[in-house]
């Protein structure tokens, strides 16, 4: 796989579990925001209502669509191309519904290996797929929320959704950094699925290539030798929950409270810091 960095872990699903996620969950976001008043709050994102939020995952699955179906070396392929927002609520949910099957069908018809885009190291349209699955899933736990309808989260989605939090949206020290581990390690276990990830609290510090600032950060760092059948370490303090109640709380989505916490408060503490700061 020449030139192509791509991450492996014992959670990863297969290419066509995450389309077939991708295609359930956005199509229940869609029957459930196009039947919501749209002027309805999102409480776990305070700042829109049903439309901002089907707008959102429209905007976001455009965009991806885009990328991998003309395969550019960056992002701006996009600039000037972005559709206009339809006004009437009707017209956004059936553009959302058009845009989604866009991307399944964009996504099913590549390999995971293939290069592509992406804003993190690993360079592949499996890294897209992968993270797509992902943010319909969230976005439908948001779907629900307004609509008051709750539903199950697949528990082999979440788990990887776990991992995928853990080492792409709160951990993965870039290149250009160091990190200083300041806690740790705390033991992140799915009690459900027997998901175990250990996780180093601490700083990441250096100078960013792209703004030319420099970076001083609290942050994770998930240790390479766990997962399935890794290797032991000795944890100053755990967290843990069935992995749809711990993918949400990683997400914002769920209480601290829904948790099971023991070990070293200061660990604790920092590690719930740093989840608190959310993904941008």
């Amino acid at each position: 796989m020449s030139n192509v960095r791509r991450m492996l872990t014992a959670y990863r699903l297969a290419p066509d579990s995450y389309l077939d996620f991708i295609r359930t969950d956005s199509a229940r976001f869609a029957d459930l925001l196009g039947a919501a008043d749209p002027a309805a709050r999102v409480d776990s994102c305070p700042e829109w209502n049903a439309s901002d939020l089907l707008w959102h995952l429209t905007e976001v699955q455009w965009f991806w669509s885009t990328l991998v179906t003309d395969r550019p070396q960056d992002y701006s392929v996009t600039e000037g191309r972005r559709p206009s927002r339809p006004e009437d609520h009707a017209e956004l949910t059936a553009m959302f519904r058009r845009t989604s099957e866009g991307l399944v069908d964009a996504l099913g018809s590549a390999g995971d290996d293939e290069v592509a885009w992406t804003w993190a190291p690993e360079q592949t349209v499996g890294f897209i797929r992968r993270r797509q699955a992902h943010e319909a899933l969230i976005h439908r736990v948001d779907a629900e929320l307004v609509a008051g309808t709750p539903s199950d989260l697949d528990p082999a989605l979440a788990t990887d959704g776990v991992d995928e939090a853990l080492q792409v949206m709160f951990g993965g020290i870039p290149e250009w950094a160091t990190f200083e581990a300041e806690h740790g390690p705390v033991e992140v276990r799915t009690s459900d699925t027997g998901g175990r990830w250990l996780v180093d609290v601490g700083r990441q510090s250096g100078l960013h290539p792209g703004s030319g600032q420099h970076v001083d950060e609290p942050t994770l760092d998930v240790r390479p030798t766990t997962g399935t059948g890794g290797a032991s370490a000795t944890a100053v303090a755990a967290v843990a929950a069935a992995a749809p109640t711990l993918d949400c709380w990683l997400w914002g989505r769920a209480a601290q409270a829904s948790l099971d916490t023991s070990g070293d408060p200061a660990a604790l503490a920092a590690f719930a810091a740093v989840i608190r700061t959310g993904v941008e």
